[in-house]
């Protein structure tokens, strides 16, 4: 089967920053921390390969740094939101029409009502800003999208054969959830986990951004941009550096996602 160049461009893409990501645990042209204040906004070159910033620390050490930041917040919101929106979603879909459904579904629309900046206001006028409370914000968040797209895409299923056999051999919900539901409906939901690991990123850049996200000194790329917003007309590339990656990373998940939606949608690959 031919894979659509989409995927192959998107995974090119999102393959050199979790790389850059993973390298930055083990190396890192000059230390996140090292500030040298003779040496800001150095131009590319020389010891710096972009440059430095405001405080001589080297730009591609902290966007290397940045993109660990950034794909560990996404990584571990997105897990969240499967592991409990999923379970969720199974369970509305198993009751539907019923009281639980009605539950699910209802506090589904409750935490829709408050974007994930709101929850992670409300939740770092408790106990402060930090990274952890911005996984949670973005977590909490997905719970409810993964809920409605496991329960939109599992009550078609209820109503087909194979579906009707299981219940008639003796198998209660949660078993035909488990062994027969989620099995058909794996492939929509790693398309929607690549599009939410990219909302993901997208949503650290902006808690971070407004100092929600990770505090200093762990480097972020939405903190890089607020930080270069005064300095952006004498010094545009502390902005276009960390945007750029932004930006590069997004587009390559969303074009990673919709490849994968290409070959493991069954009525995509009838159409071609």
């Amino acid at each position: 089967m031919r894979l659509p160049a989409s995927l192959w461009i998107g995974a090119a893409l999102s393959v050199v920053f979790v790389a850059a990501a993973i390298v930055s645990f083990l190396w890192t042209p000059h230390a996140v921390e090292a500030m040298n204040i003779q040496g800001r906004f150095l131009p590319p070159g020389g010891g710096h390969l972009l440059g430095t910033d405001h405080l001589g620390r080297d730009m591609l050490s902290m966007l290397m740094v940045g993109a660990r930041t950034s794909i560990a917040v996404a990584i571990v919101a997105v897990g969240i939101g499967i592991l409990a929106g999923v379970p969720l979603g199974l369970l509305a879909a198993a009751n539907r029409g019923g009281i639980v459904d009605e539950i699910i579904m209802r506090g589904n629309d409750l935490v829709f009502a408050f974007p994930s900046l709101v929850i992670a206001i409300l939740i770092t006028a408790v106990f402060g800003p930090s990274a952890v409370n911005a996984i949670l914000a973005i977590g909490i968040f997905n719970i409810p999208v993964f809920a409605r797209v496991t329960r939109g895409a599992a009550l078609p299923l209820w109503t087909l054969d194979y579906v009707m056999a299981a219940r008639v051999a003796g198998k209660n919900r949660a078993r035909i959830s488990v062994e027969h539901i989620l099995p058909n409906i794996a492939n929509l939901l790693i398309v929607q986990g690549t599009i939410q690991f990219s909302l993901g990123i997208l949503a650290e850049a902006a808690l971070s951004y407004v100092g929600l996200g990770a505090q200093p000194p762990t480097p972020s790329w939405g903190r890089m941009l607020a930080e270069s917003q005064t300095m952006i007309s004498f010094a545009p590339m502390l902005a276009i550096l960390p945007g750029l990656a932004i930006v590069l990373t997004v587009l390559g998940l969303n074009l990673m996602g919709d490849g994968l939606r290409d070959i493991l949608d069954p009525r995509l690959r009838r159409a071609r």
